[in-house]
């Protein structure tokens, strides 16, 4: 009867035991499903790229109970371009030589892109080994993460805690995890995005409106430059345009603005050089070896680049380059594209603002044109009206010193209106602007005597110095008149001086004439003797002696053709 009686109670044991078991495998996979559900709201709660790729293999390795856990991004070329680990210390990630390139392993991983379980990573035929630091490890599960129907990487976890394996249930979590972190990836990927247009989108307005606005292209530009190295995340942003028969680097910003701003690239060995020959975007995955190893790059070693047509009427007018430093991971597709864009923007606000400047130099012109007829058919007709009644009064007076004060006076209004003459004939004569015209450097010349000699001399300019006067011979008149005015500032001791500049009859001639103490007879006439070599050279004549009144006066007069 007892033995009886205690079968009962041992299967009902058993039986509790077994329902026990159960109970607390249905606790394990509710909790499990929590962790999953909780694990898939925080990566899916922020919409930050890098924030999210980060919880997303945090979550996997707390779902499968992995001491390390790692989601490495693949790139272009089917290689690791971003490796984000966990479960490492700050020491063990510094102490590790190389982040994994995708080889082996997990380059397995990347050509054949479904889960994989293993006991022992260093028992799989094609394990490549770990870096130099790196800590040891076991058992392995890898998942793909896939976004849409792209393959965007995969997630690697490896030492299972305990000791033990990976199990399937393992796996089916983490591909749970890796369903749901290709939706969170996608999105925010689109908003990264969208906030990268709206920031490219920003910076092409602040250029247009520069542009527009009067600012200098250069200014406008540099701040481009700069501010498109914040968008793309590059080392190095340029600017180049033709420079003869090269390619100068006008504007750099970031590493090696320096080295590189001012430099001439060779056009058929660089990048910037193949964009304004053919007109079209250029990408290169080390720019070393595609221009051959230049030597400024030695200075700056560069490795991926794209170059950008600043676009023109006539083709493409300048080159915008994005450069990182050699081993850098390369631009994307949408690097390029946006940086198509911003060009493009640019090449028209720089064809709008030279549009602009055009209108302002035709409106100007034709105020210059608009003044000197009126100077011409009113002031100069008034002058000489005004002359023709002095000198027809002159006769009429028969004071001697009444009558001399109205020659000077008719002599006066004689020379003001050579002087509007002149005025009228530079007012008329376009000009690029006042440096590169020879009446414009001839008086910022004497403009700039003021501050040496105390005082304003008087100058005149009279015939077609900017048609008919040489380069060469320009270039010897502004000596001549330098070393004229300098002579005056150290030796004599003037109060005025008056300087004459004239082209008539095939002859140019200058005149400079001061009041001050005159040349000293028989004095050294040595500082005068390159003036007169100089017209010399040119089968001219230089003449120095007393000016009426007293003081000196040079007169250098040189051919303007040469027989």
């Amino acid at each position: 009867m007892g033995e009886r009686s205690l079968l009962p109670h041992m299967r009902l044991d058993d039986l509790l035991s077994e329902l026990h078991d159960r109970l607390e495998t249905v606790l394990a996979t509710r909790d499990r499903v929590h962790a999953l559900l909780e694990a898939v709201v925080s990566v899916g709660s922020d919409l930050d790229l890098e924030t999210v790729l980060r919880r997303i293999t945090e979550a996997a390795a707390a779902l499968a109970d992995a001491r390390y856990g790692a989601l490495g991004v693949i790139g272009e070329g089917g290689t690791l371009e971003r490796f984000i680990p966990v479960g490492l210390t700050e020491d063990e990630i510094a102490a590790i030589e190389h982040w994994p390139h995708g080889k082996g392993l997990l380059g397995l991983l990347i050509k054949e892109p479904r889960p994989l379980r293993l006991a022992d990573l260093a028992e799989h035929p094609d394990s490549y080994g770990f870096p130099e630091g790196h800590p040891p490890m076991r058992s392995f599960l890898g998942v793909p993460v896939r976004v849409r129907e792209e393959v965007f990487g995969n997630l690697y976890l490896t030492e299972k805690r305990g000791g033990g394996q990976f199990e399937e249930e393992d796996e089916a979590v983490v591909n749970a995890l890796a369903a749901a972190a290709g939706v969170a990836i996608e999105n925010a990927r689109l908003y990264e995005e969208t906030r990268r247009r709206e920031d490219w989108l920003r910076v092409s307005s602040e250029v247009t409106t520069s542009l527009l606005s009067g600012d200098e292209p250069e200014e406008v530009l540099t701040a481009m430059a700069r501010r498109v190295r914040e968008l793309t995340q590059a080392d190095t942003v340029t600017v180049s345009f033709p420079h003869g028969d090269a390619v100068r680097i006008e504007i750099a910003e970031g590493f090696g603005d320096r080295e590189l701003r001012g430099r001439d690239m060779p056009v058929d060995r660089s990048l910037a050089g193949v964009v304004l020959r053919t007109g079209e975007s250029q990408s290169a995955l080390d720019l070393r070896e595609l221009m051959g190893h230049p030597e400024h790059l030695a200075e700056v070693p560069l490795g991926p680049a794209i170059a950008v047509p600043l676009g023109g009427t006539g083709g493409a007018r300048g080159v915008l380059g994005l450069a990182k430093r050699n081993g850098a991971p390369p631009f994307n597709e949408g690097d390029l594209r946006m940086a198509e864009s911003l060009a493009g923007q640019a090449a028209i606000s720089l064809e709008l603002a030279d549009a602009r400047r055009d209108a302002e130099r035709l409106g100007l012109l034709e105020d210059r044109d608009r003044i000197a007829k009126d100077l011409h058919d009113v002031v100069i007709q008034r002058l000489f009206a005004v002359a023709m009644t002095l000198m027809s009064t002159v006769r009429m007076v028969d004071d001697p010193g009444a009558s001399a004060r109205l020659q000077h006076a008719v002599d006066e209004l004689d020379q003001t209106i050579k002087e509007i003459r002149s005025t009228i004939f530079a007012l008329q004569t376009p000009q690029a602007g006042p440096a590169r015209s020879l009446r414009g450097r001839v008086t910022e010349l004497v403009e700039a005597s003021r501050e040496q000699l105390g005082f304003m001399p008087g100058i005149r300019l009279e015939g077609p110095l900017d048609n008919t006067v040489p380069d060469e011979v320009g270039e010897q008149l502004r000596a001549v008149l330098r070393e004229a005015l300098s002579n005056i500032a150290r030796h004599a001791r003037a109060s005025r001086a008056q300087v004459l500049v004239e082209a008539a009859g095939g002859t140019l001639l200058l005149e400079v004439a001061d009041n001050g103490v005159g040349l000293p007879e028989g004095g050294r006439r040595s500082g005068l003797r390159n003036l007169a070599d100089r017209a010399e050279r040119l089968g001219g004549e230089f003449t120095a002696g007393r000016a009426e009144g007293g003081g000196t006066l040079l007169r250098w007069r040189v051919p303007l053709a040469r027989g």
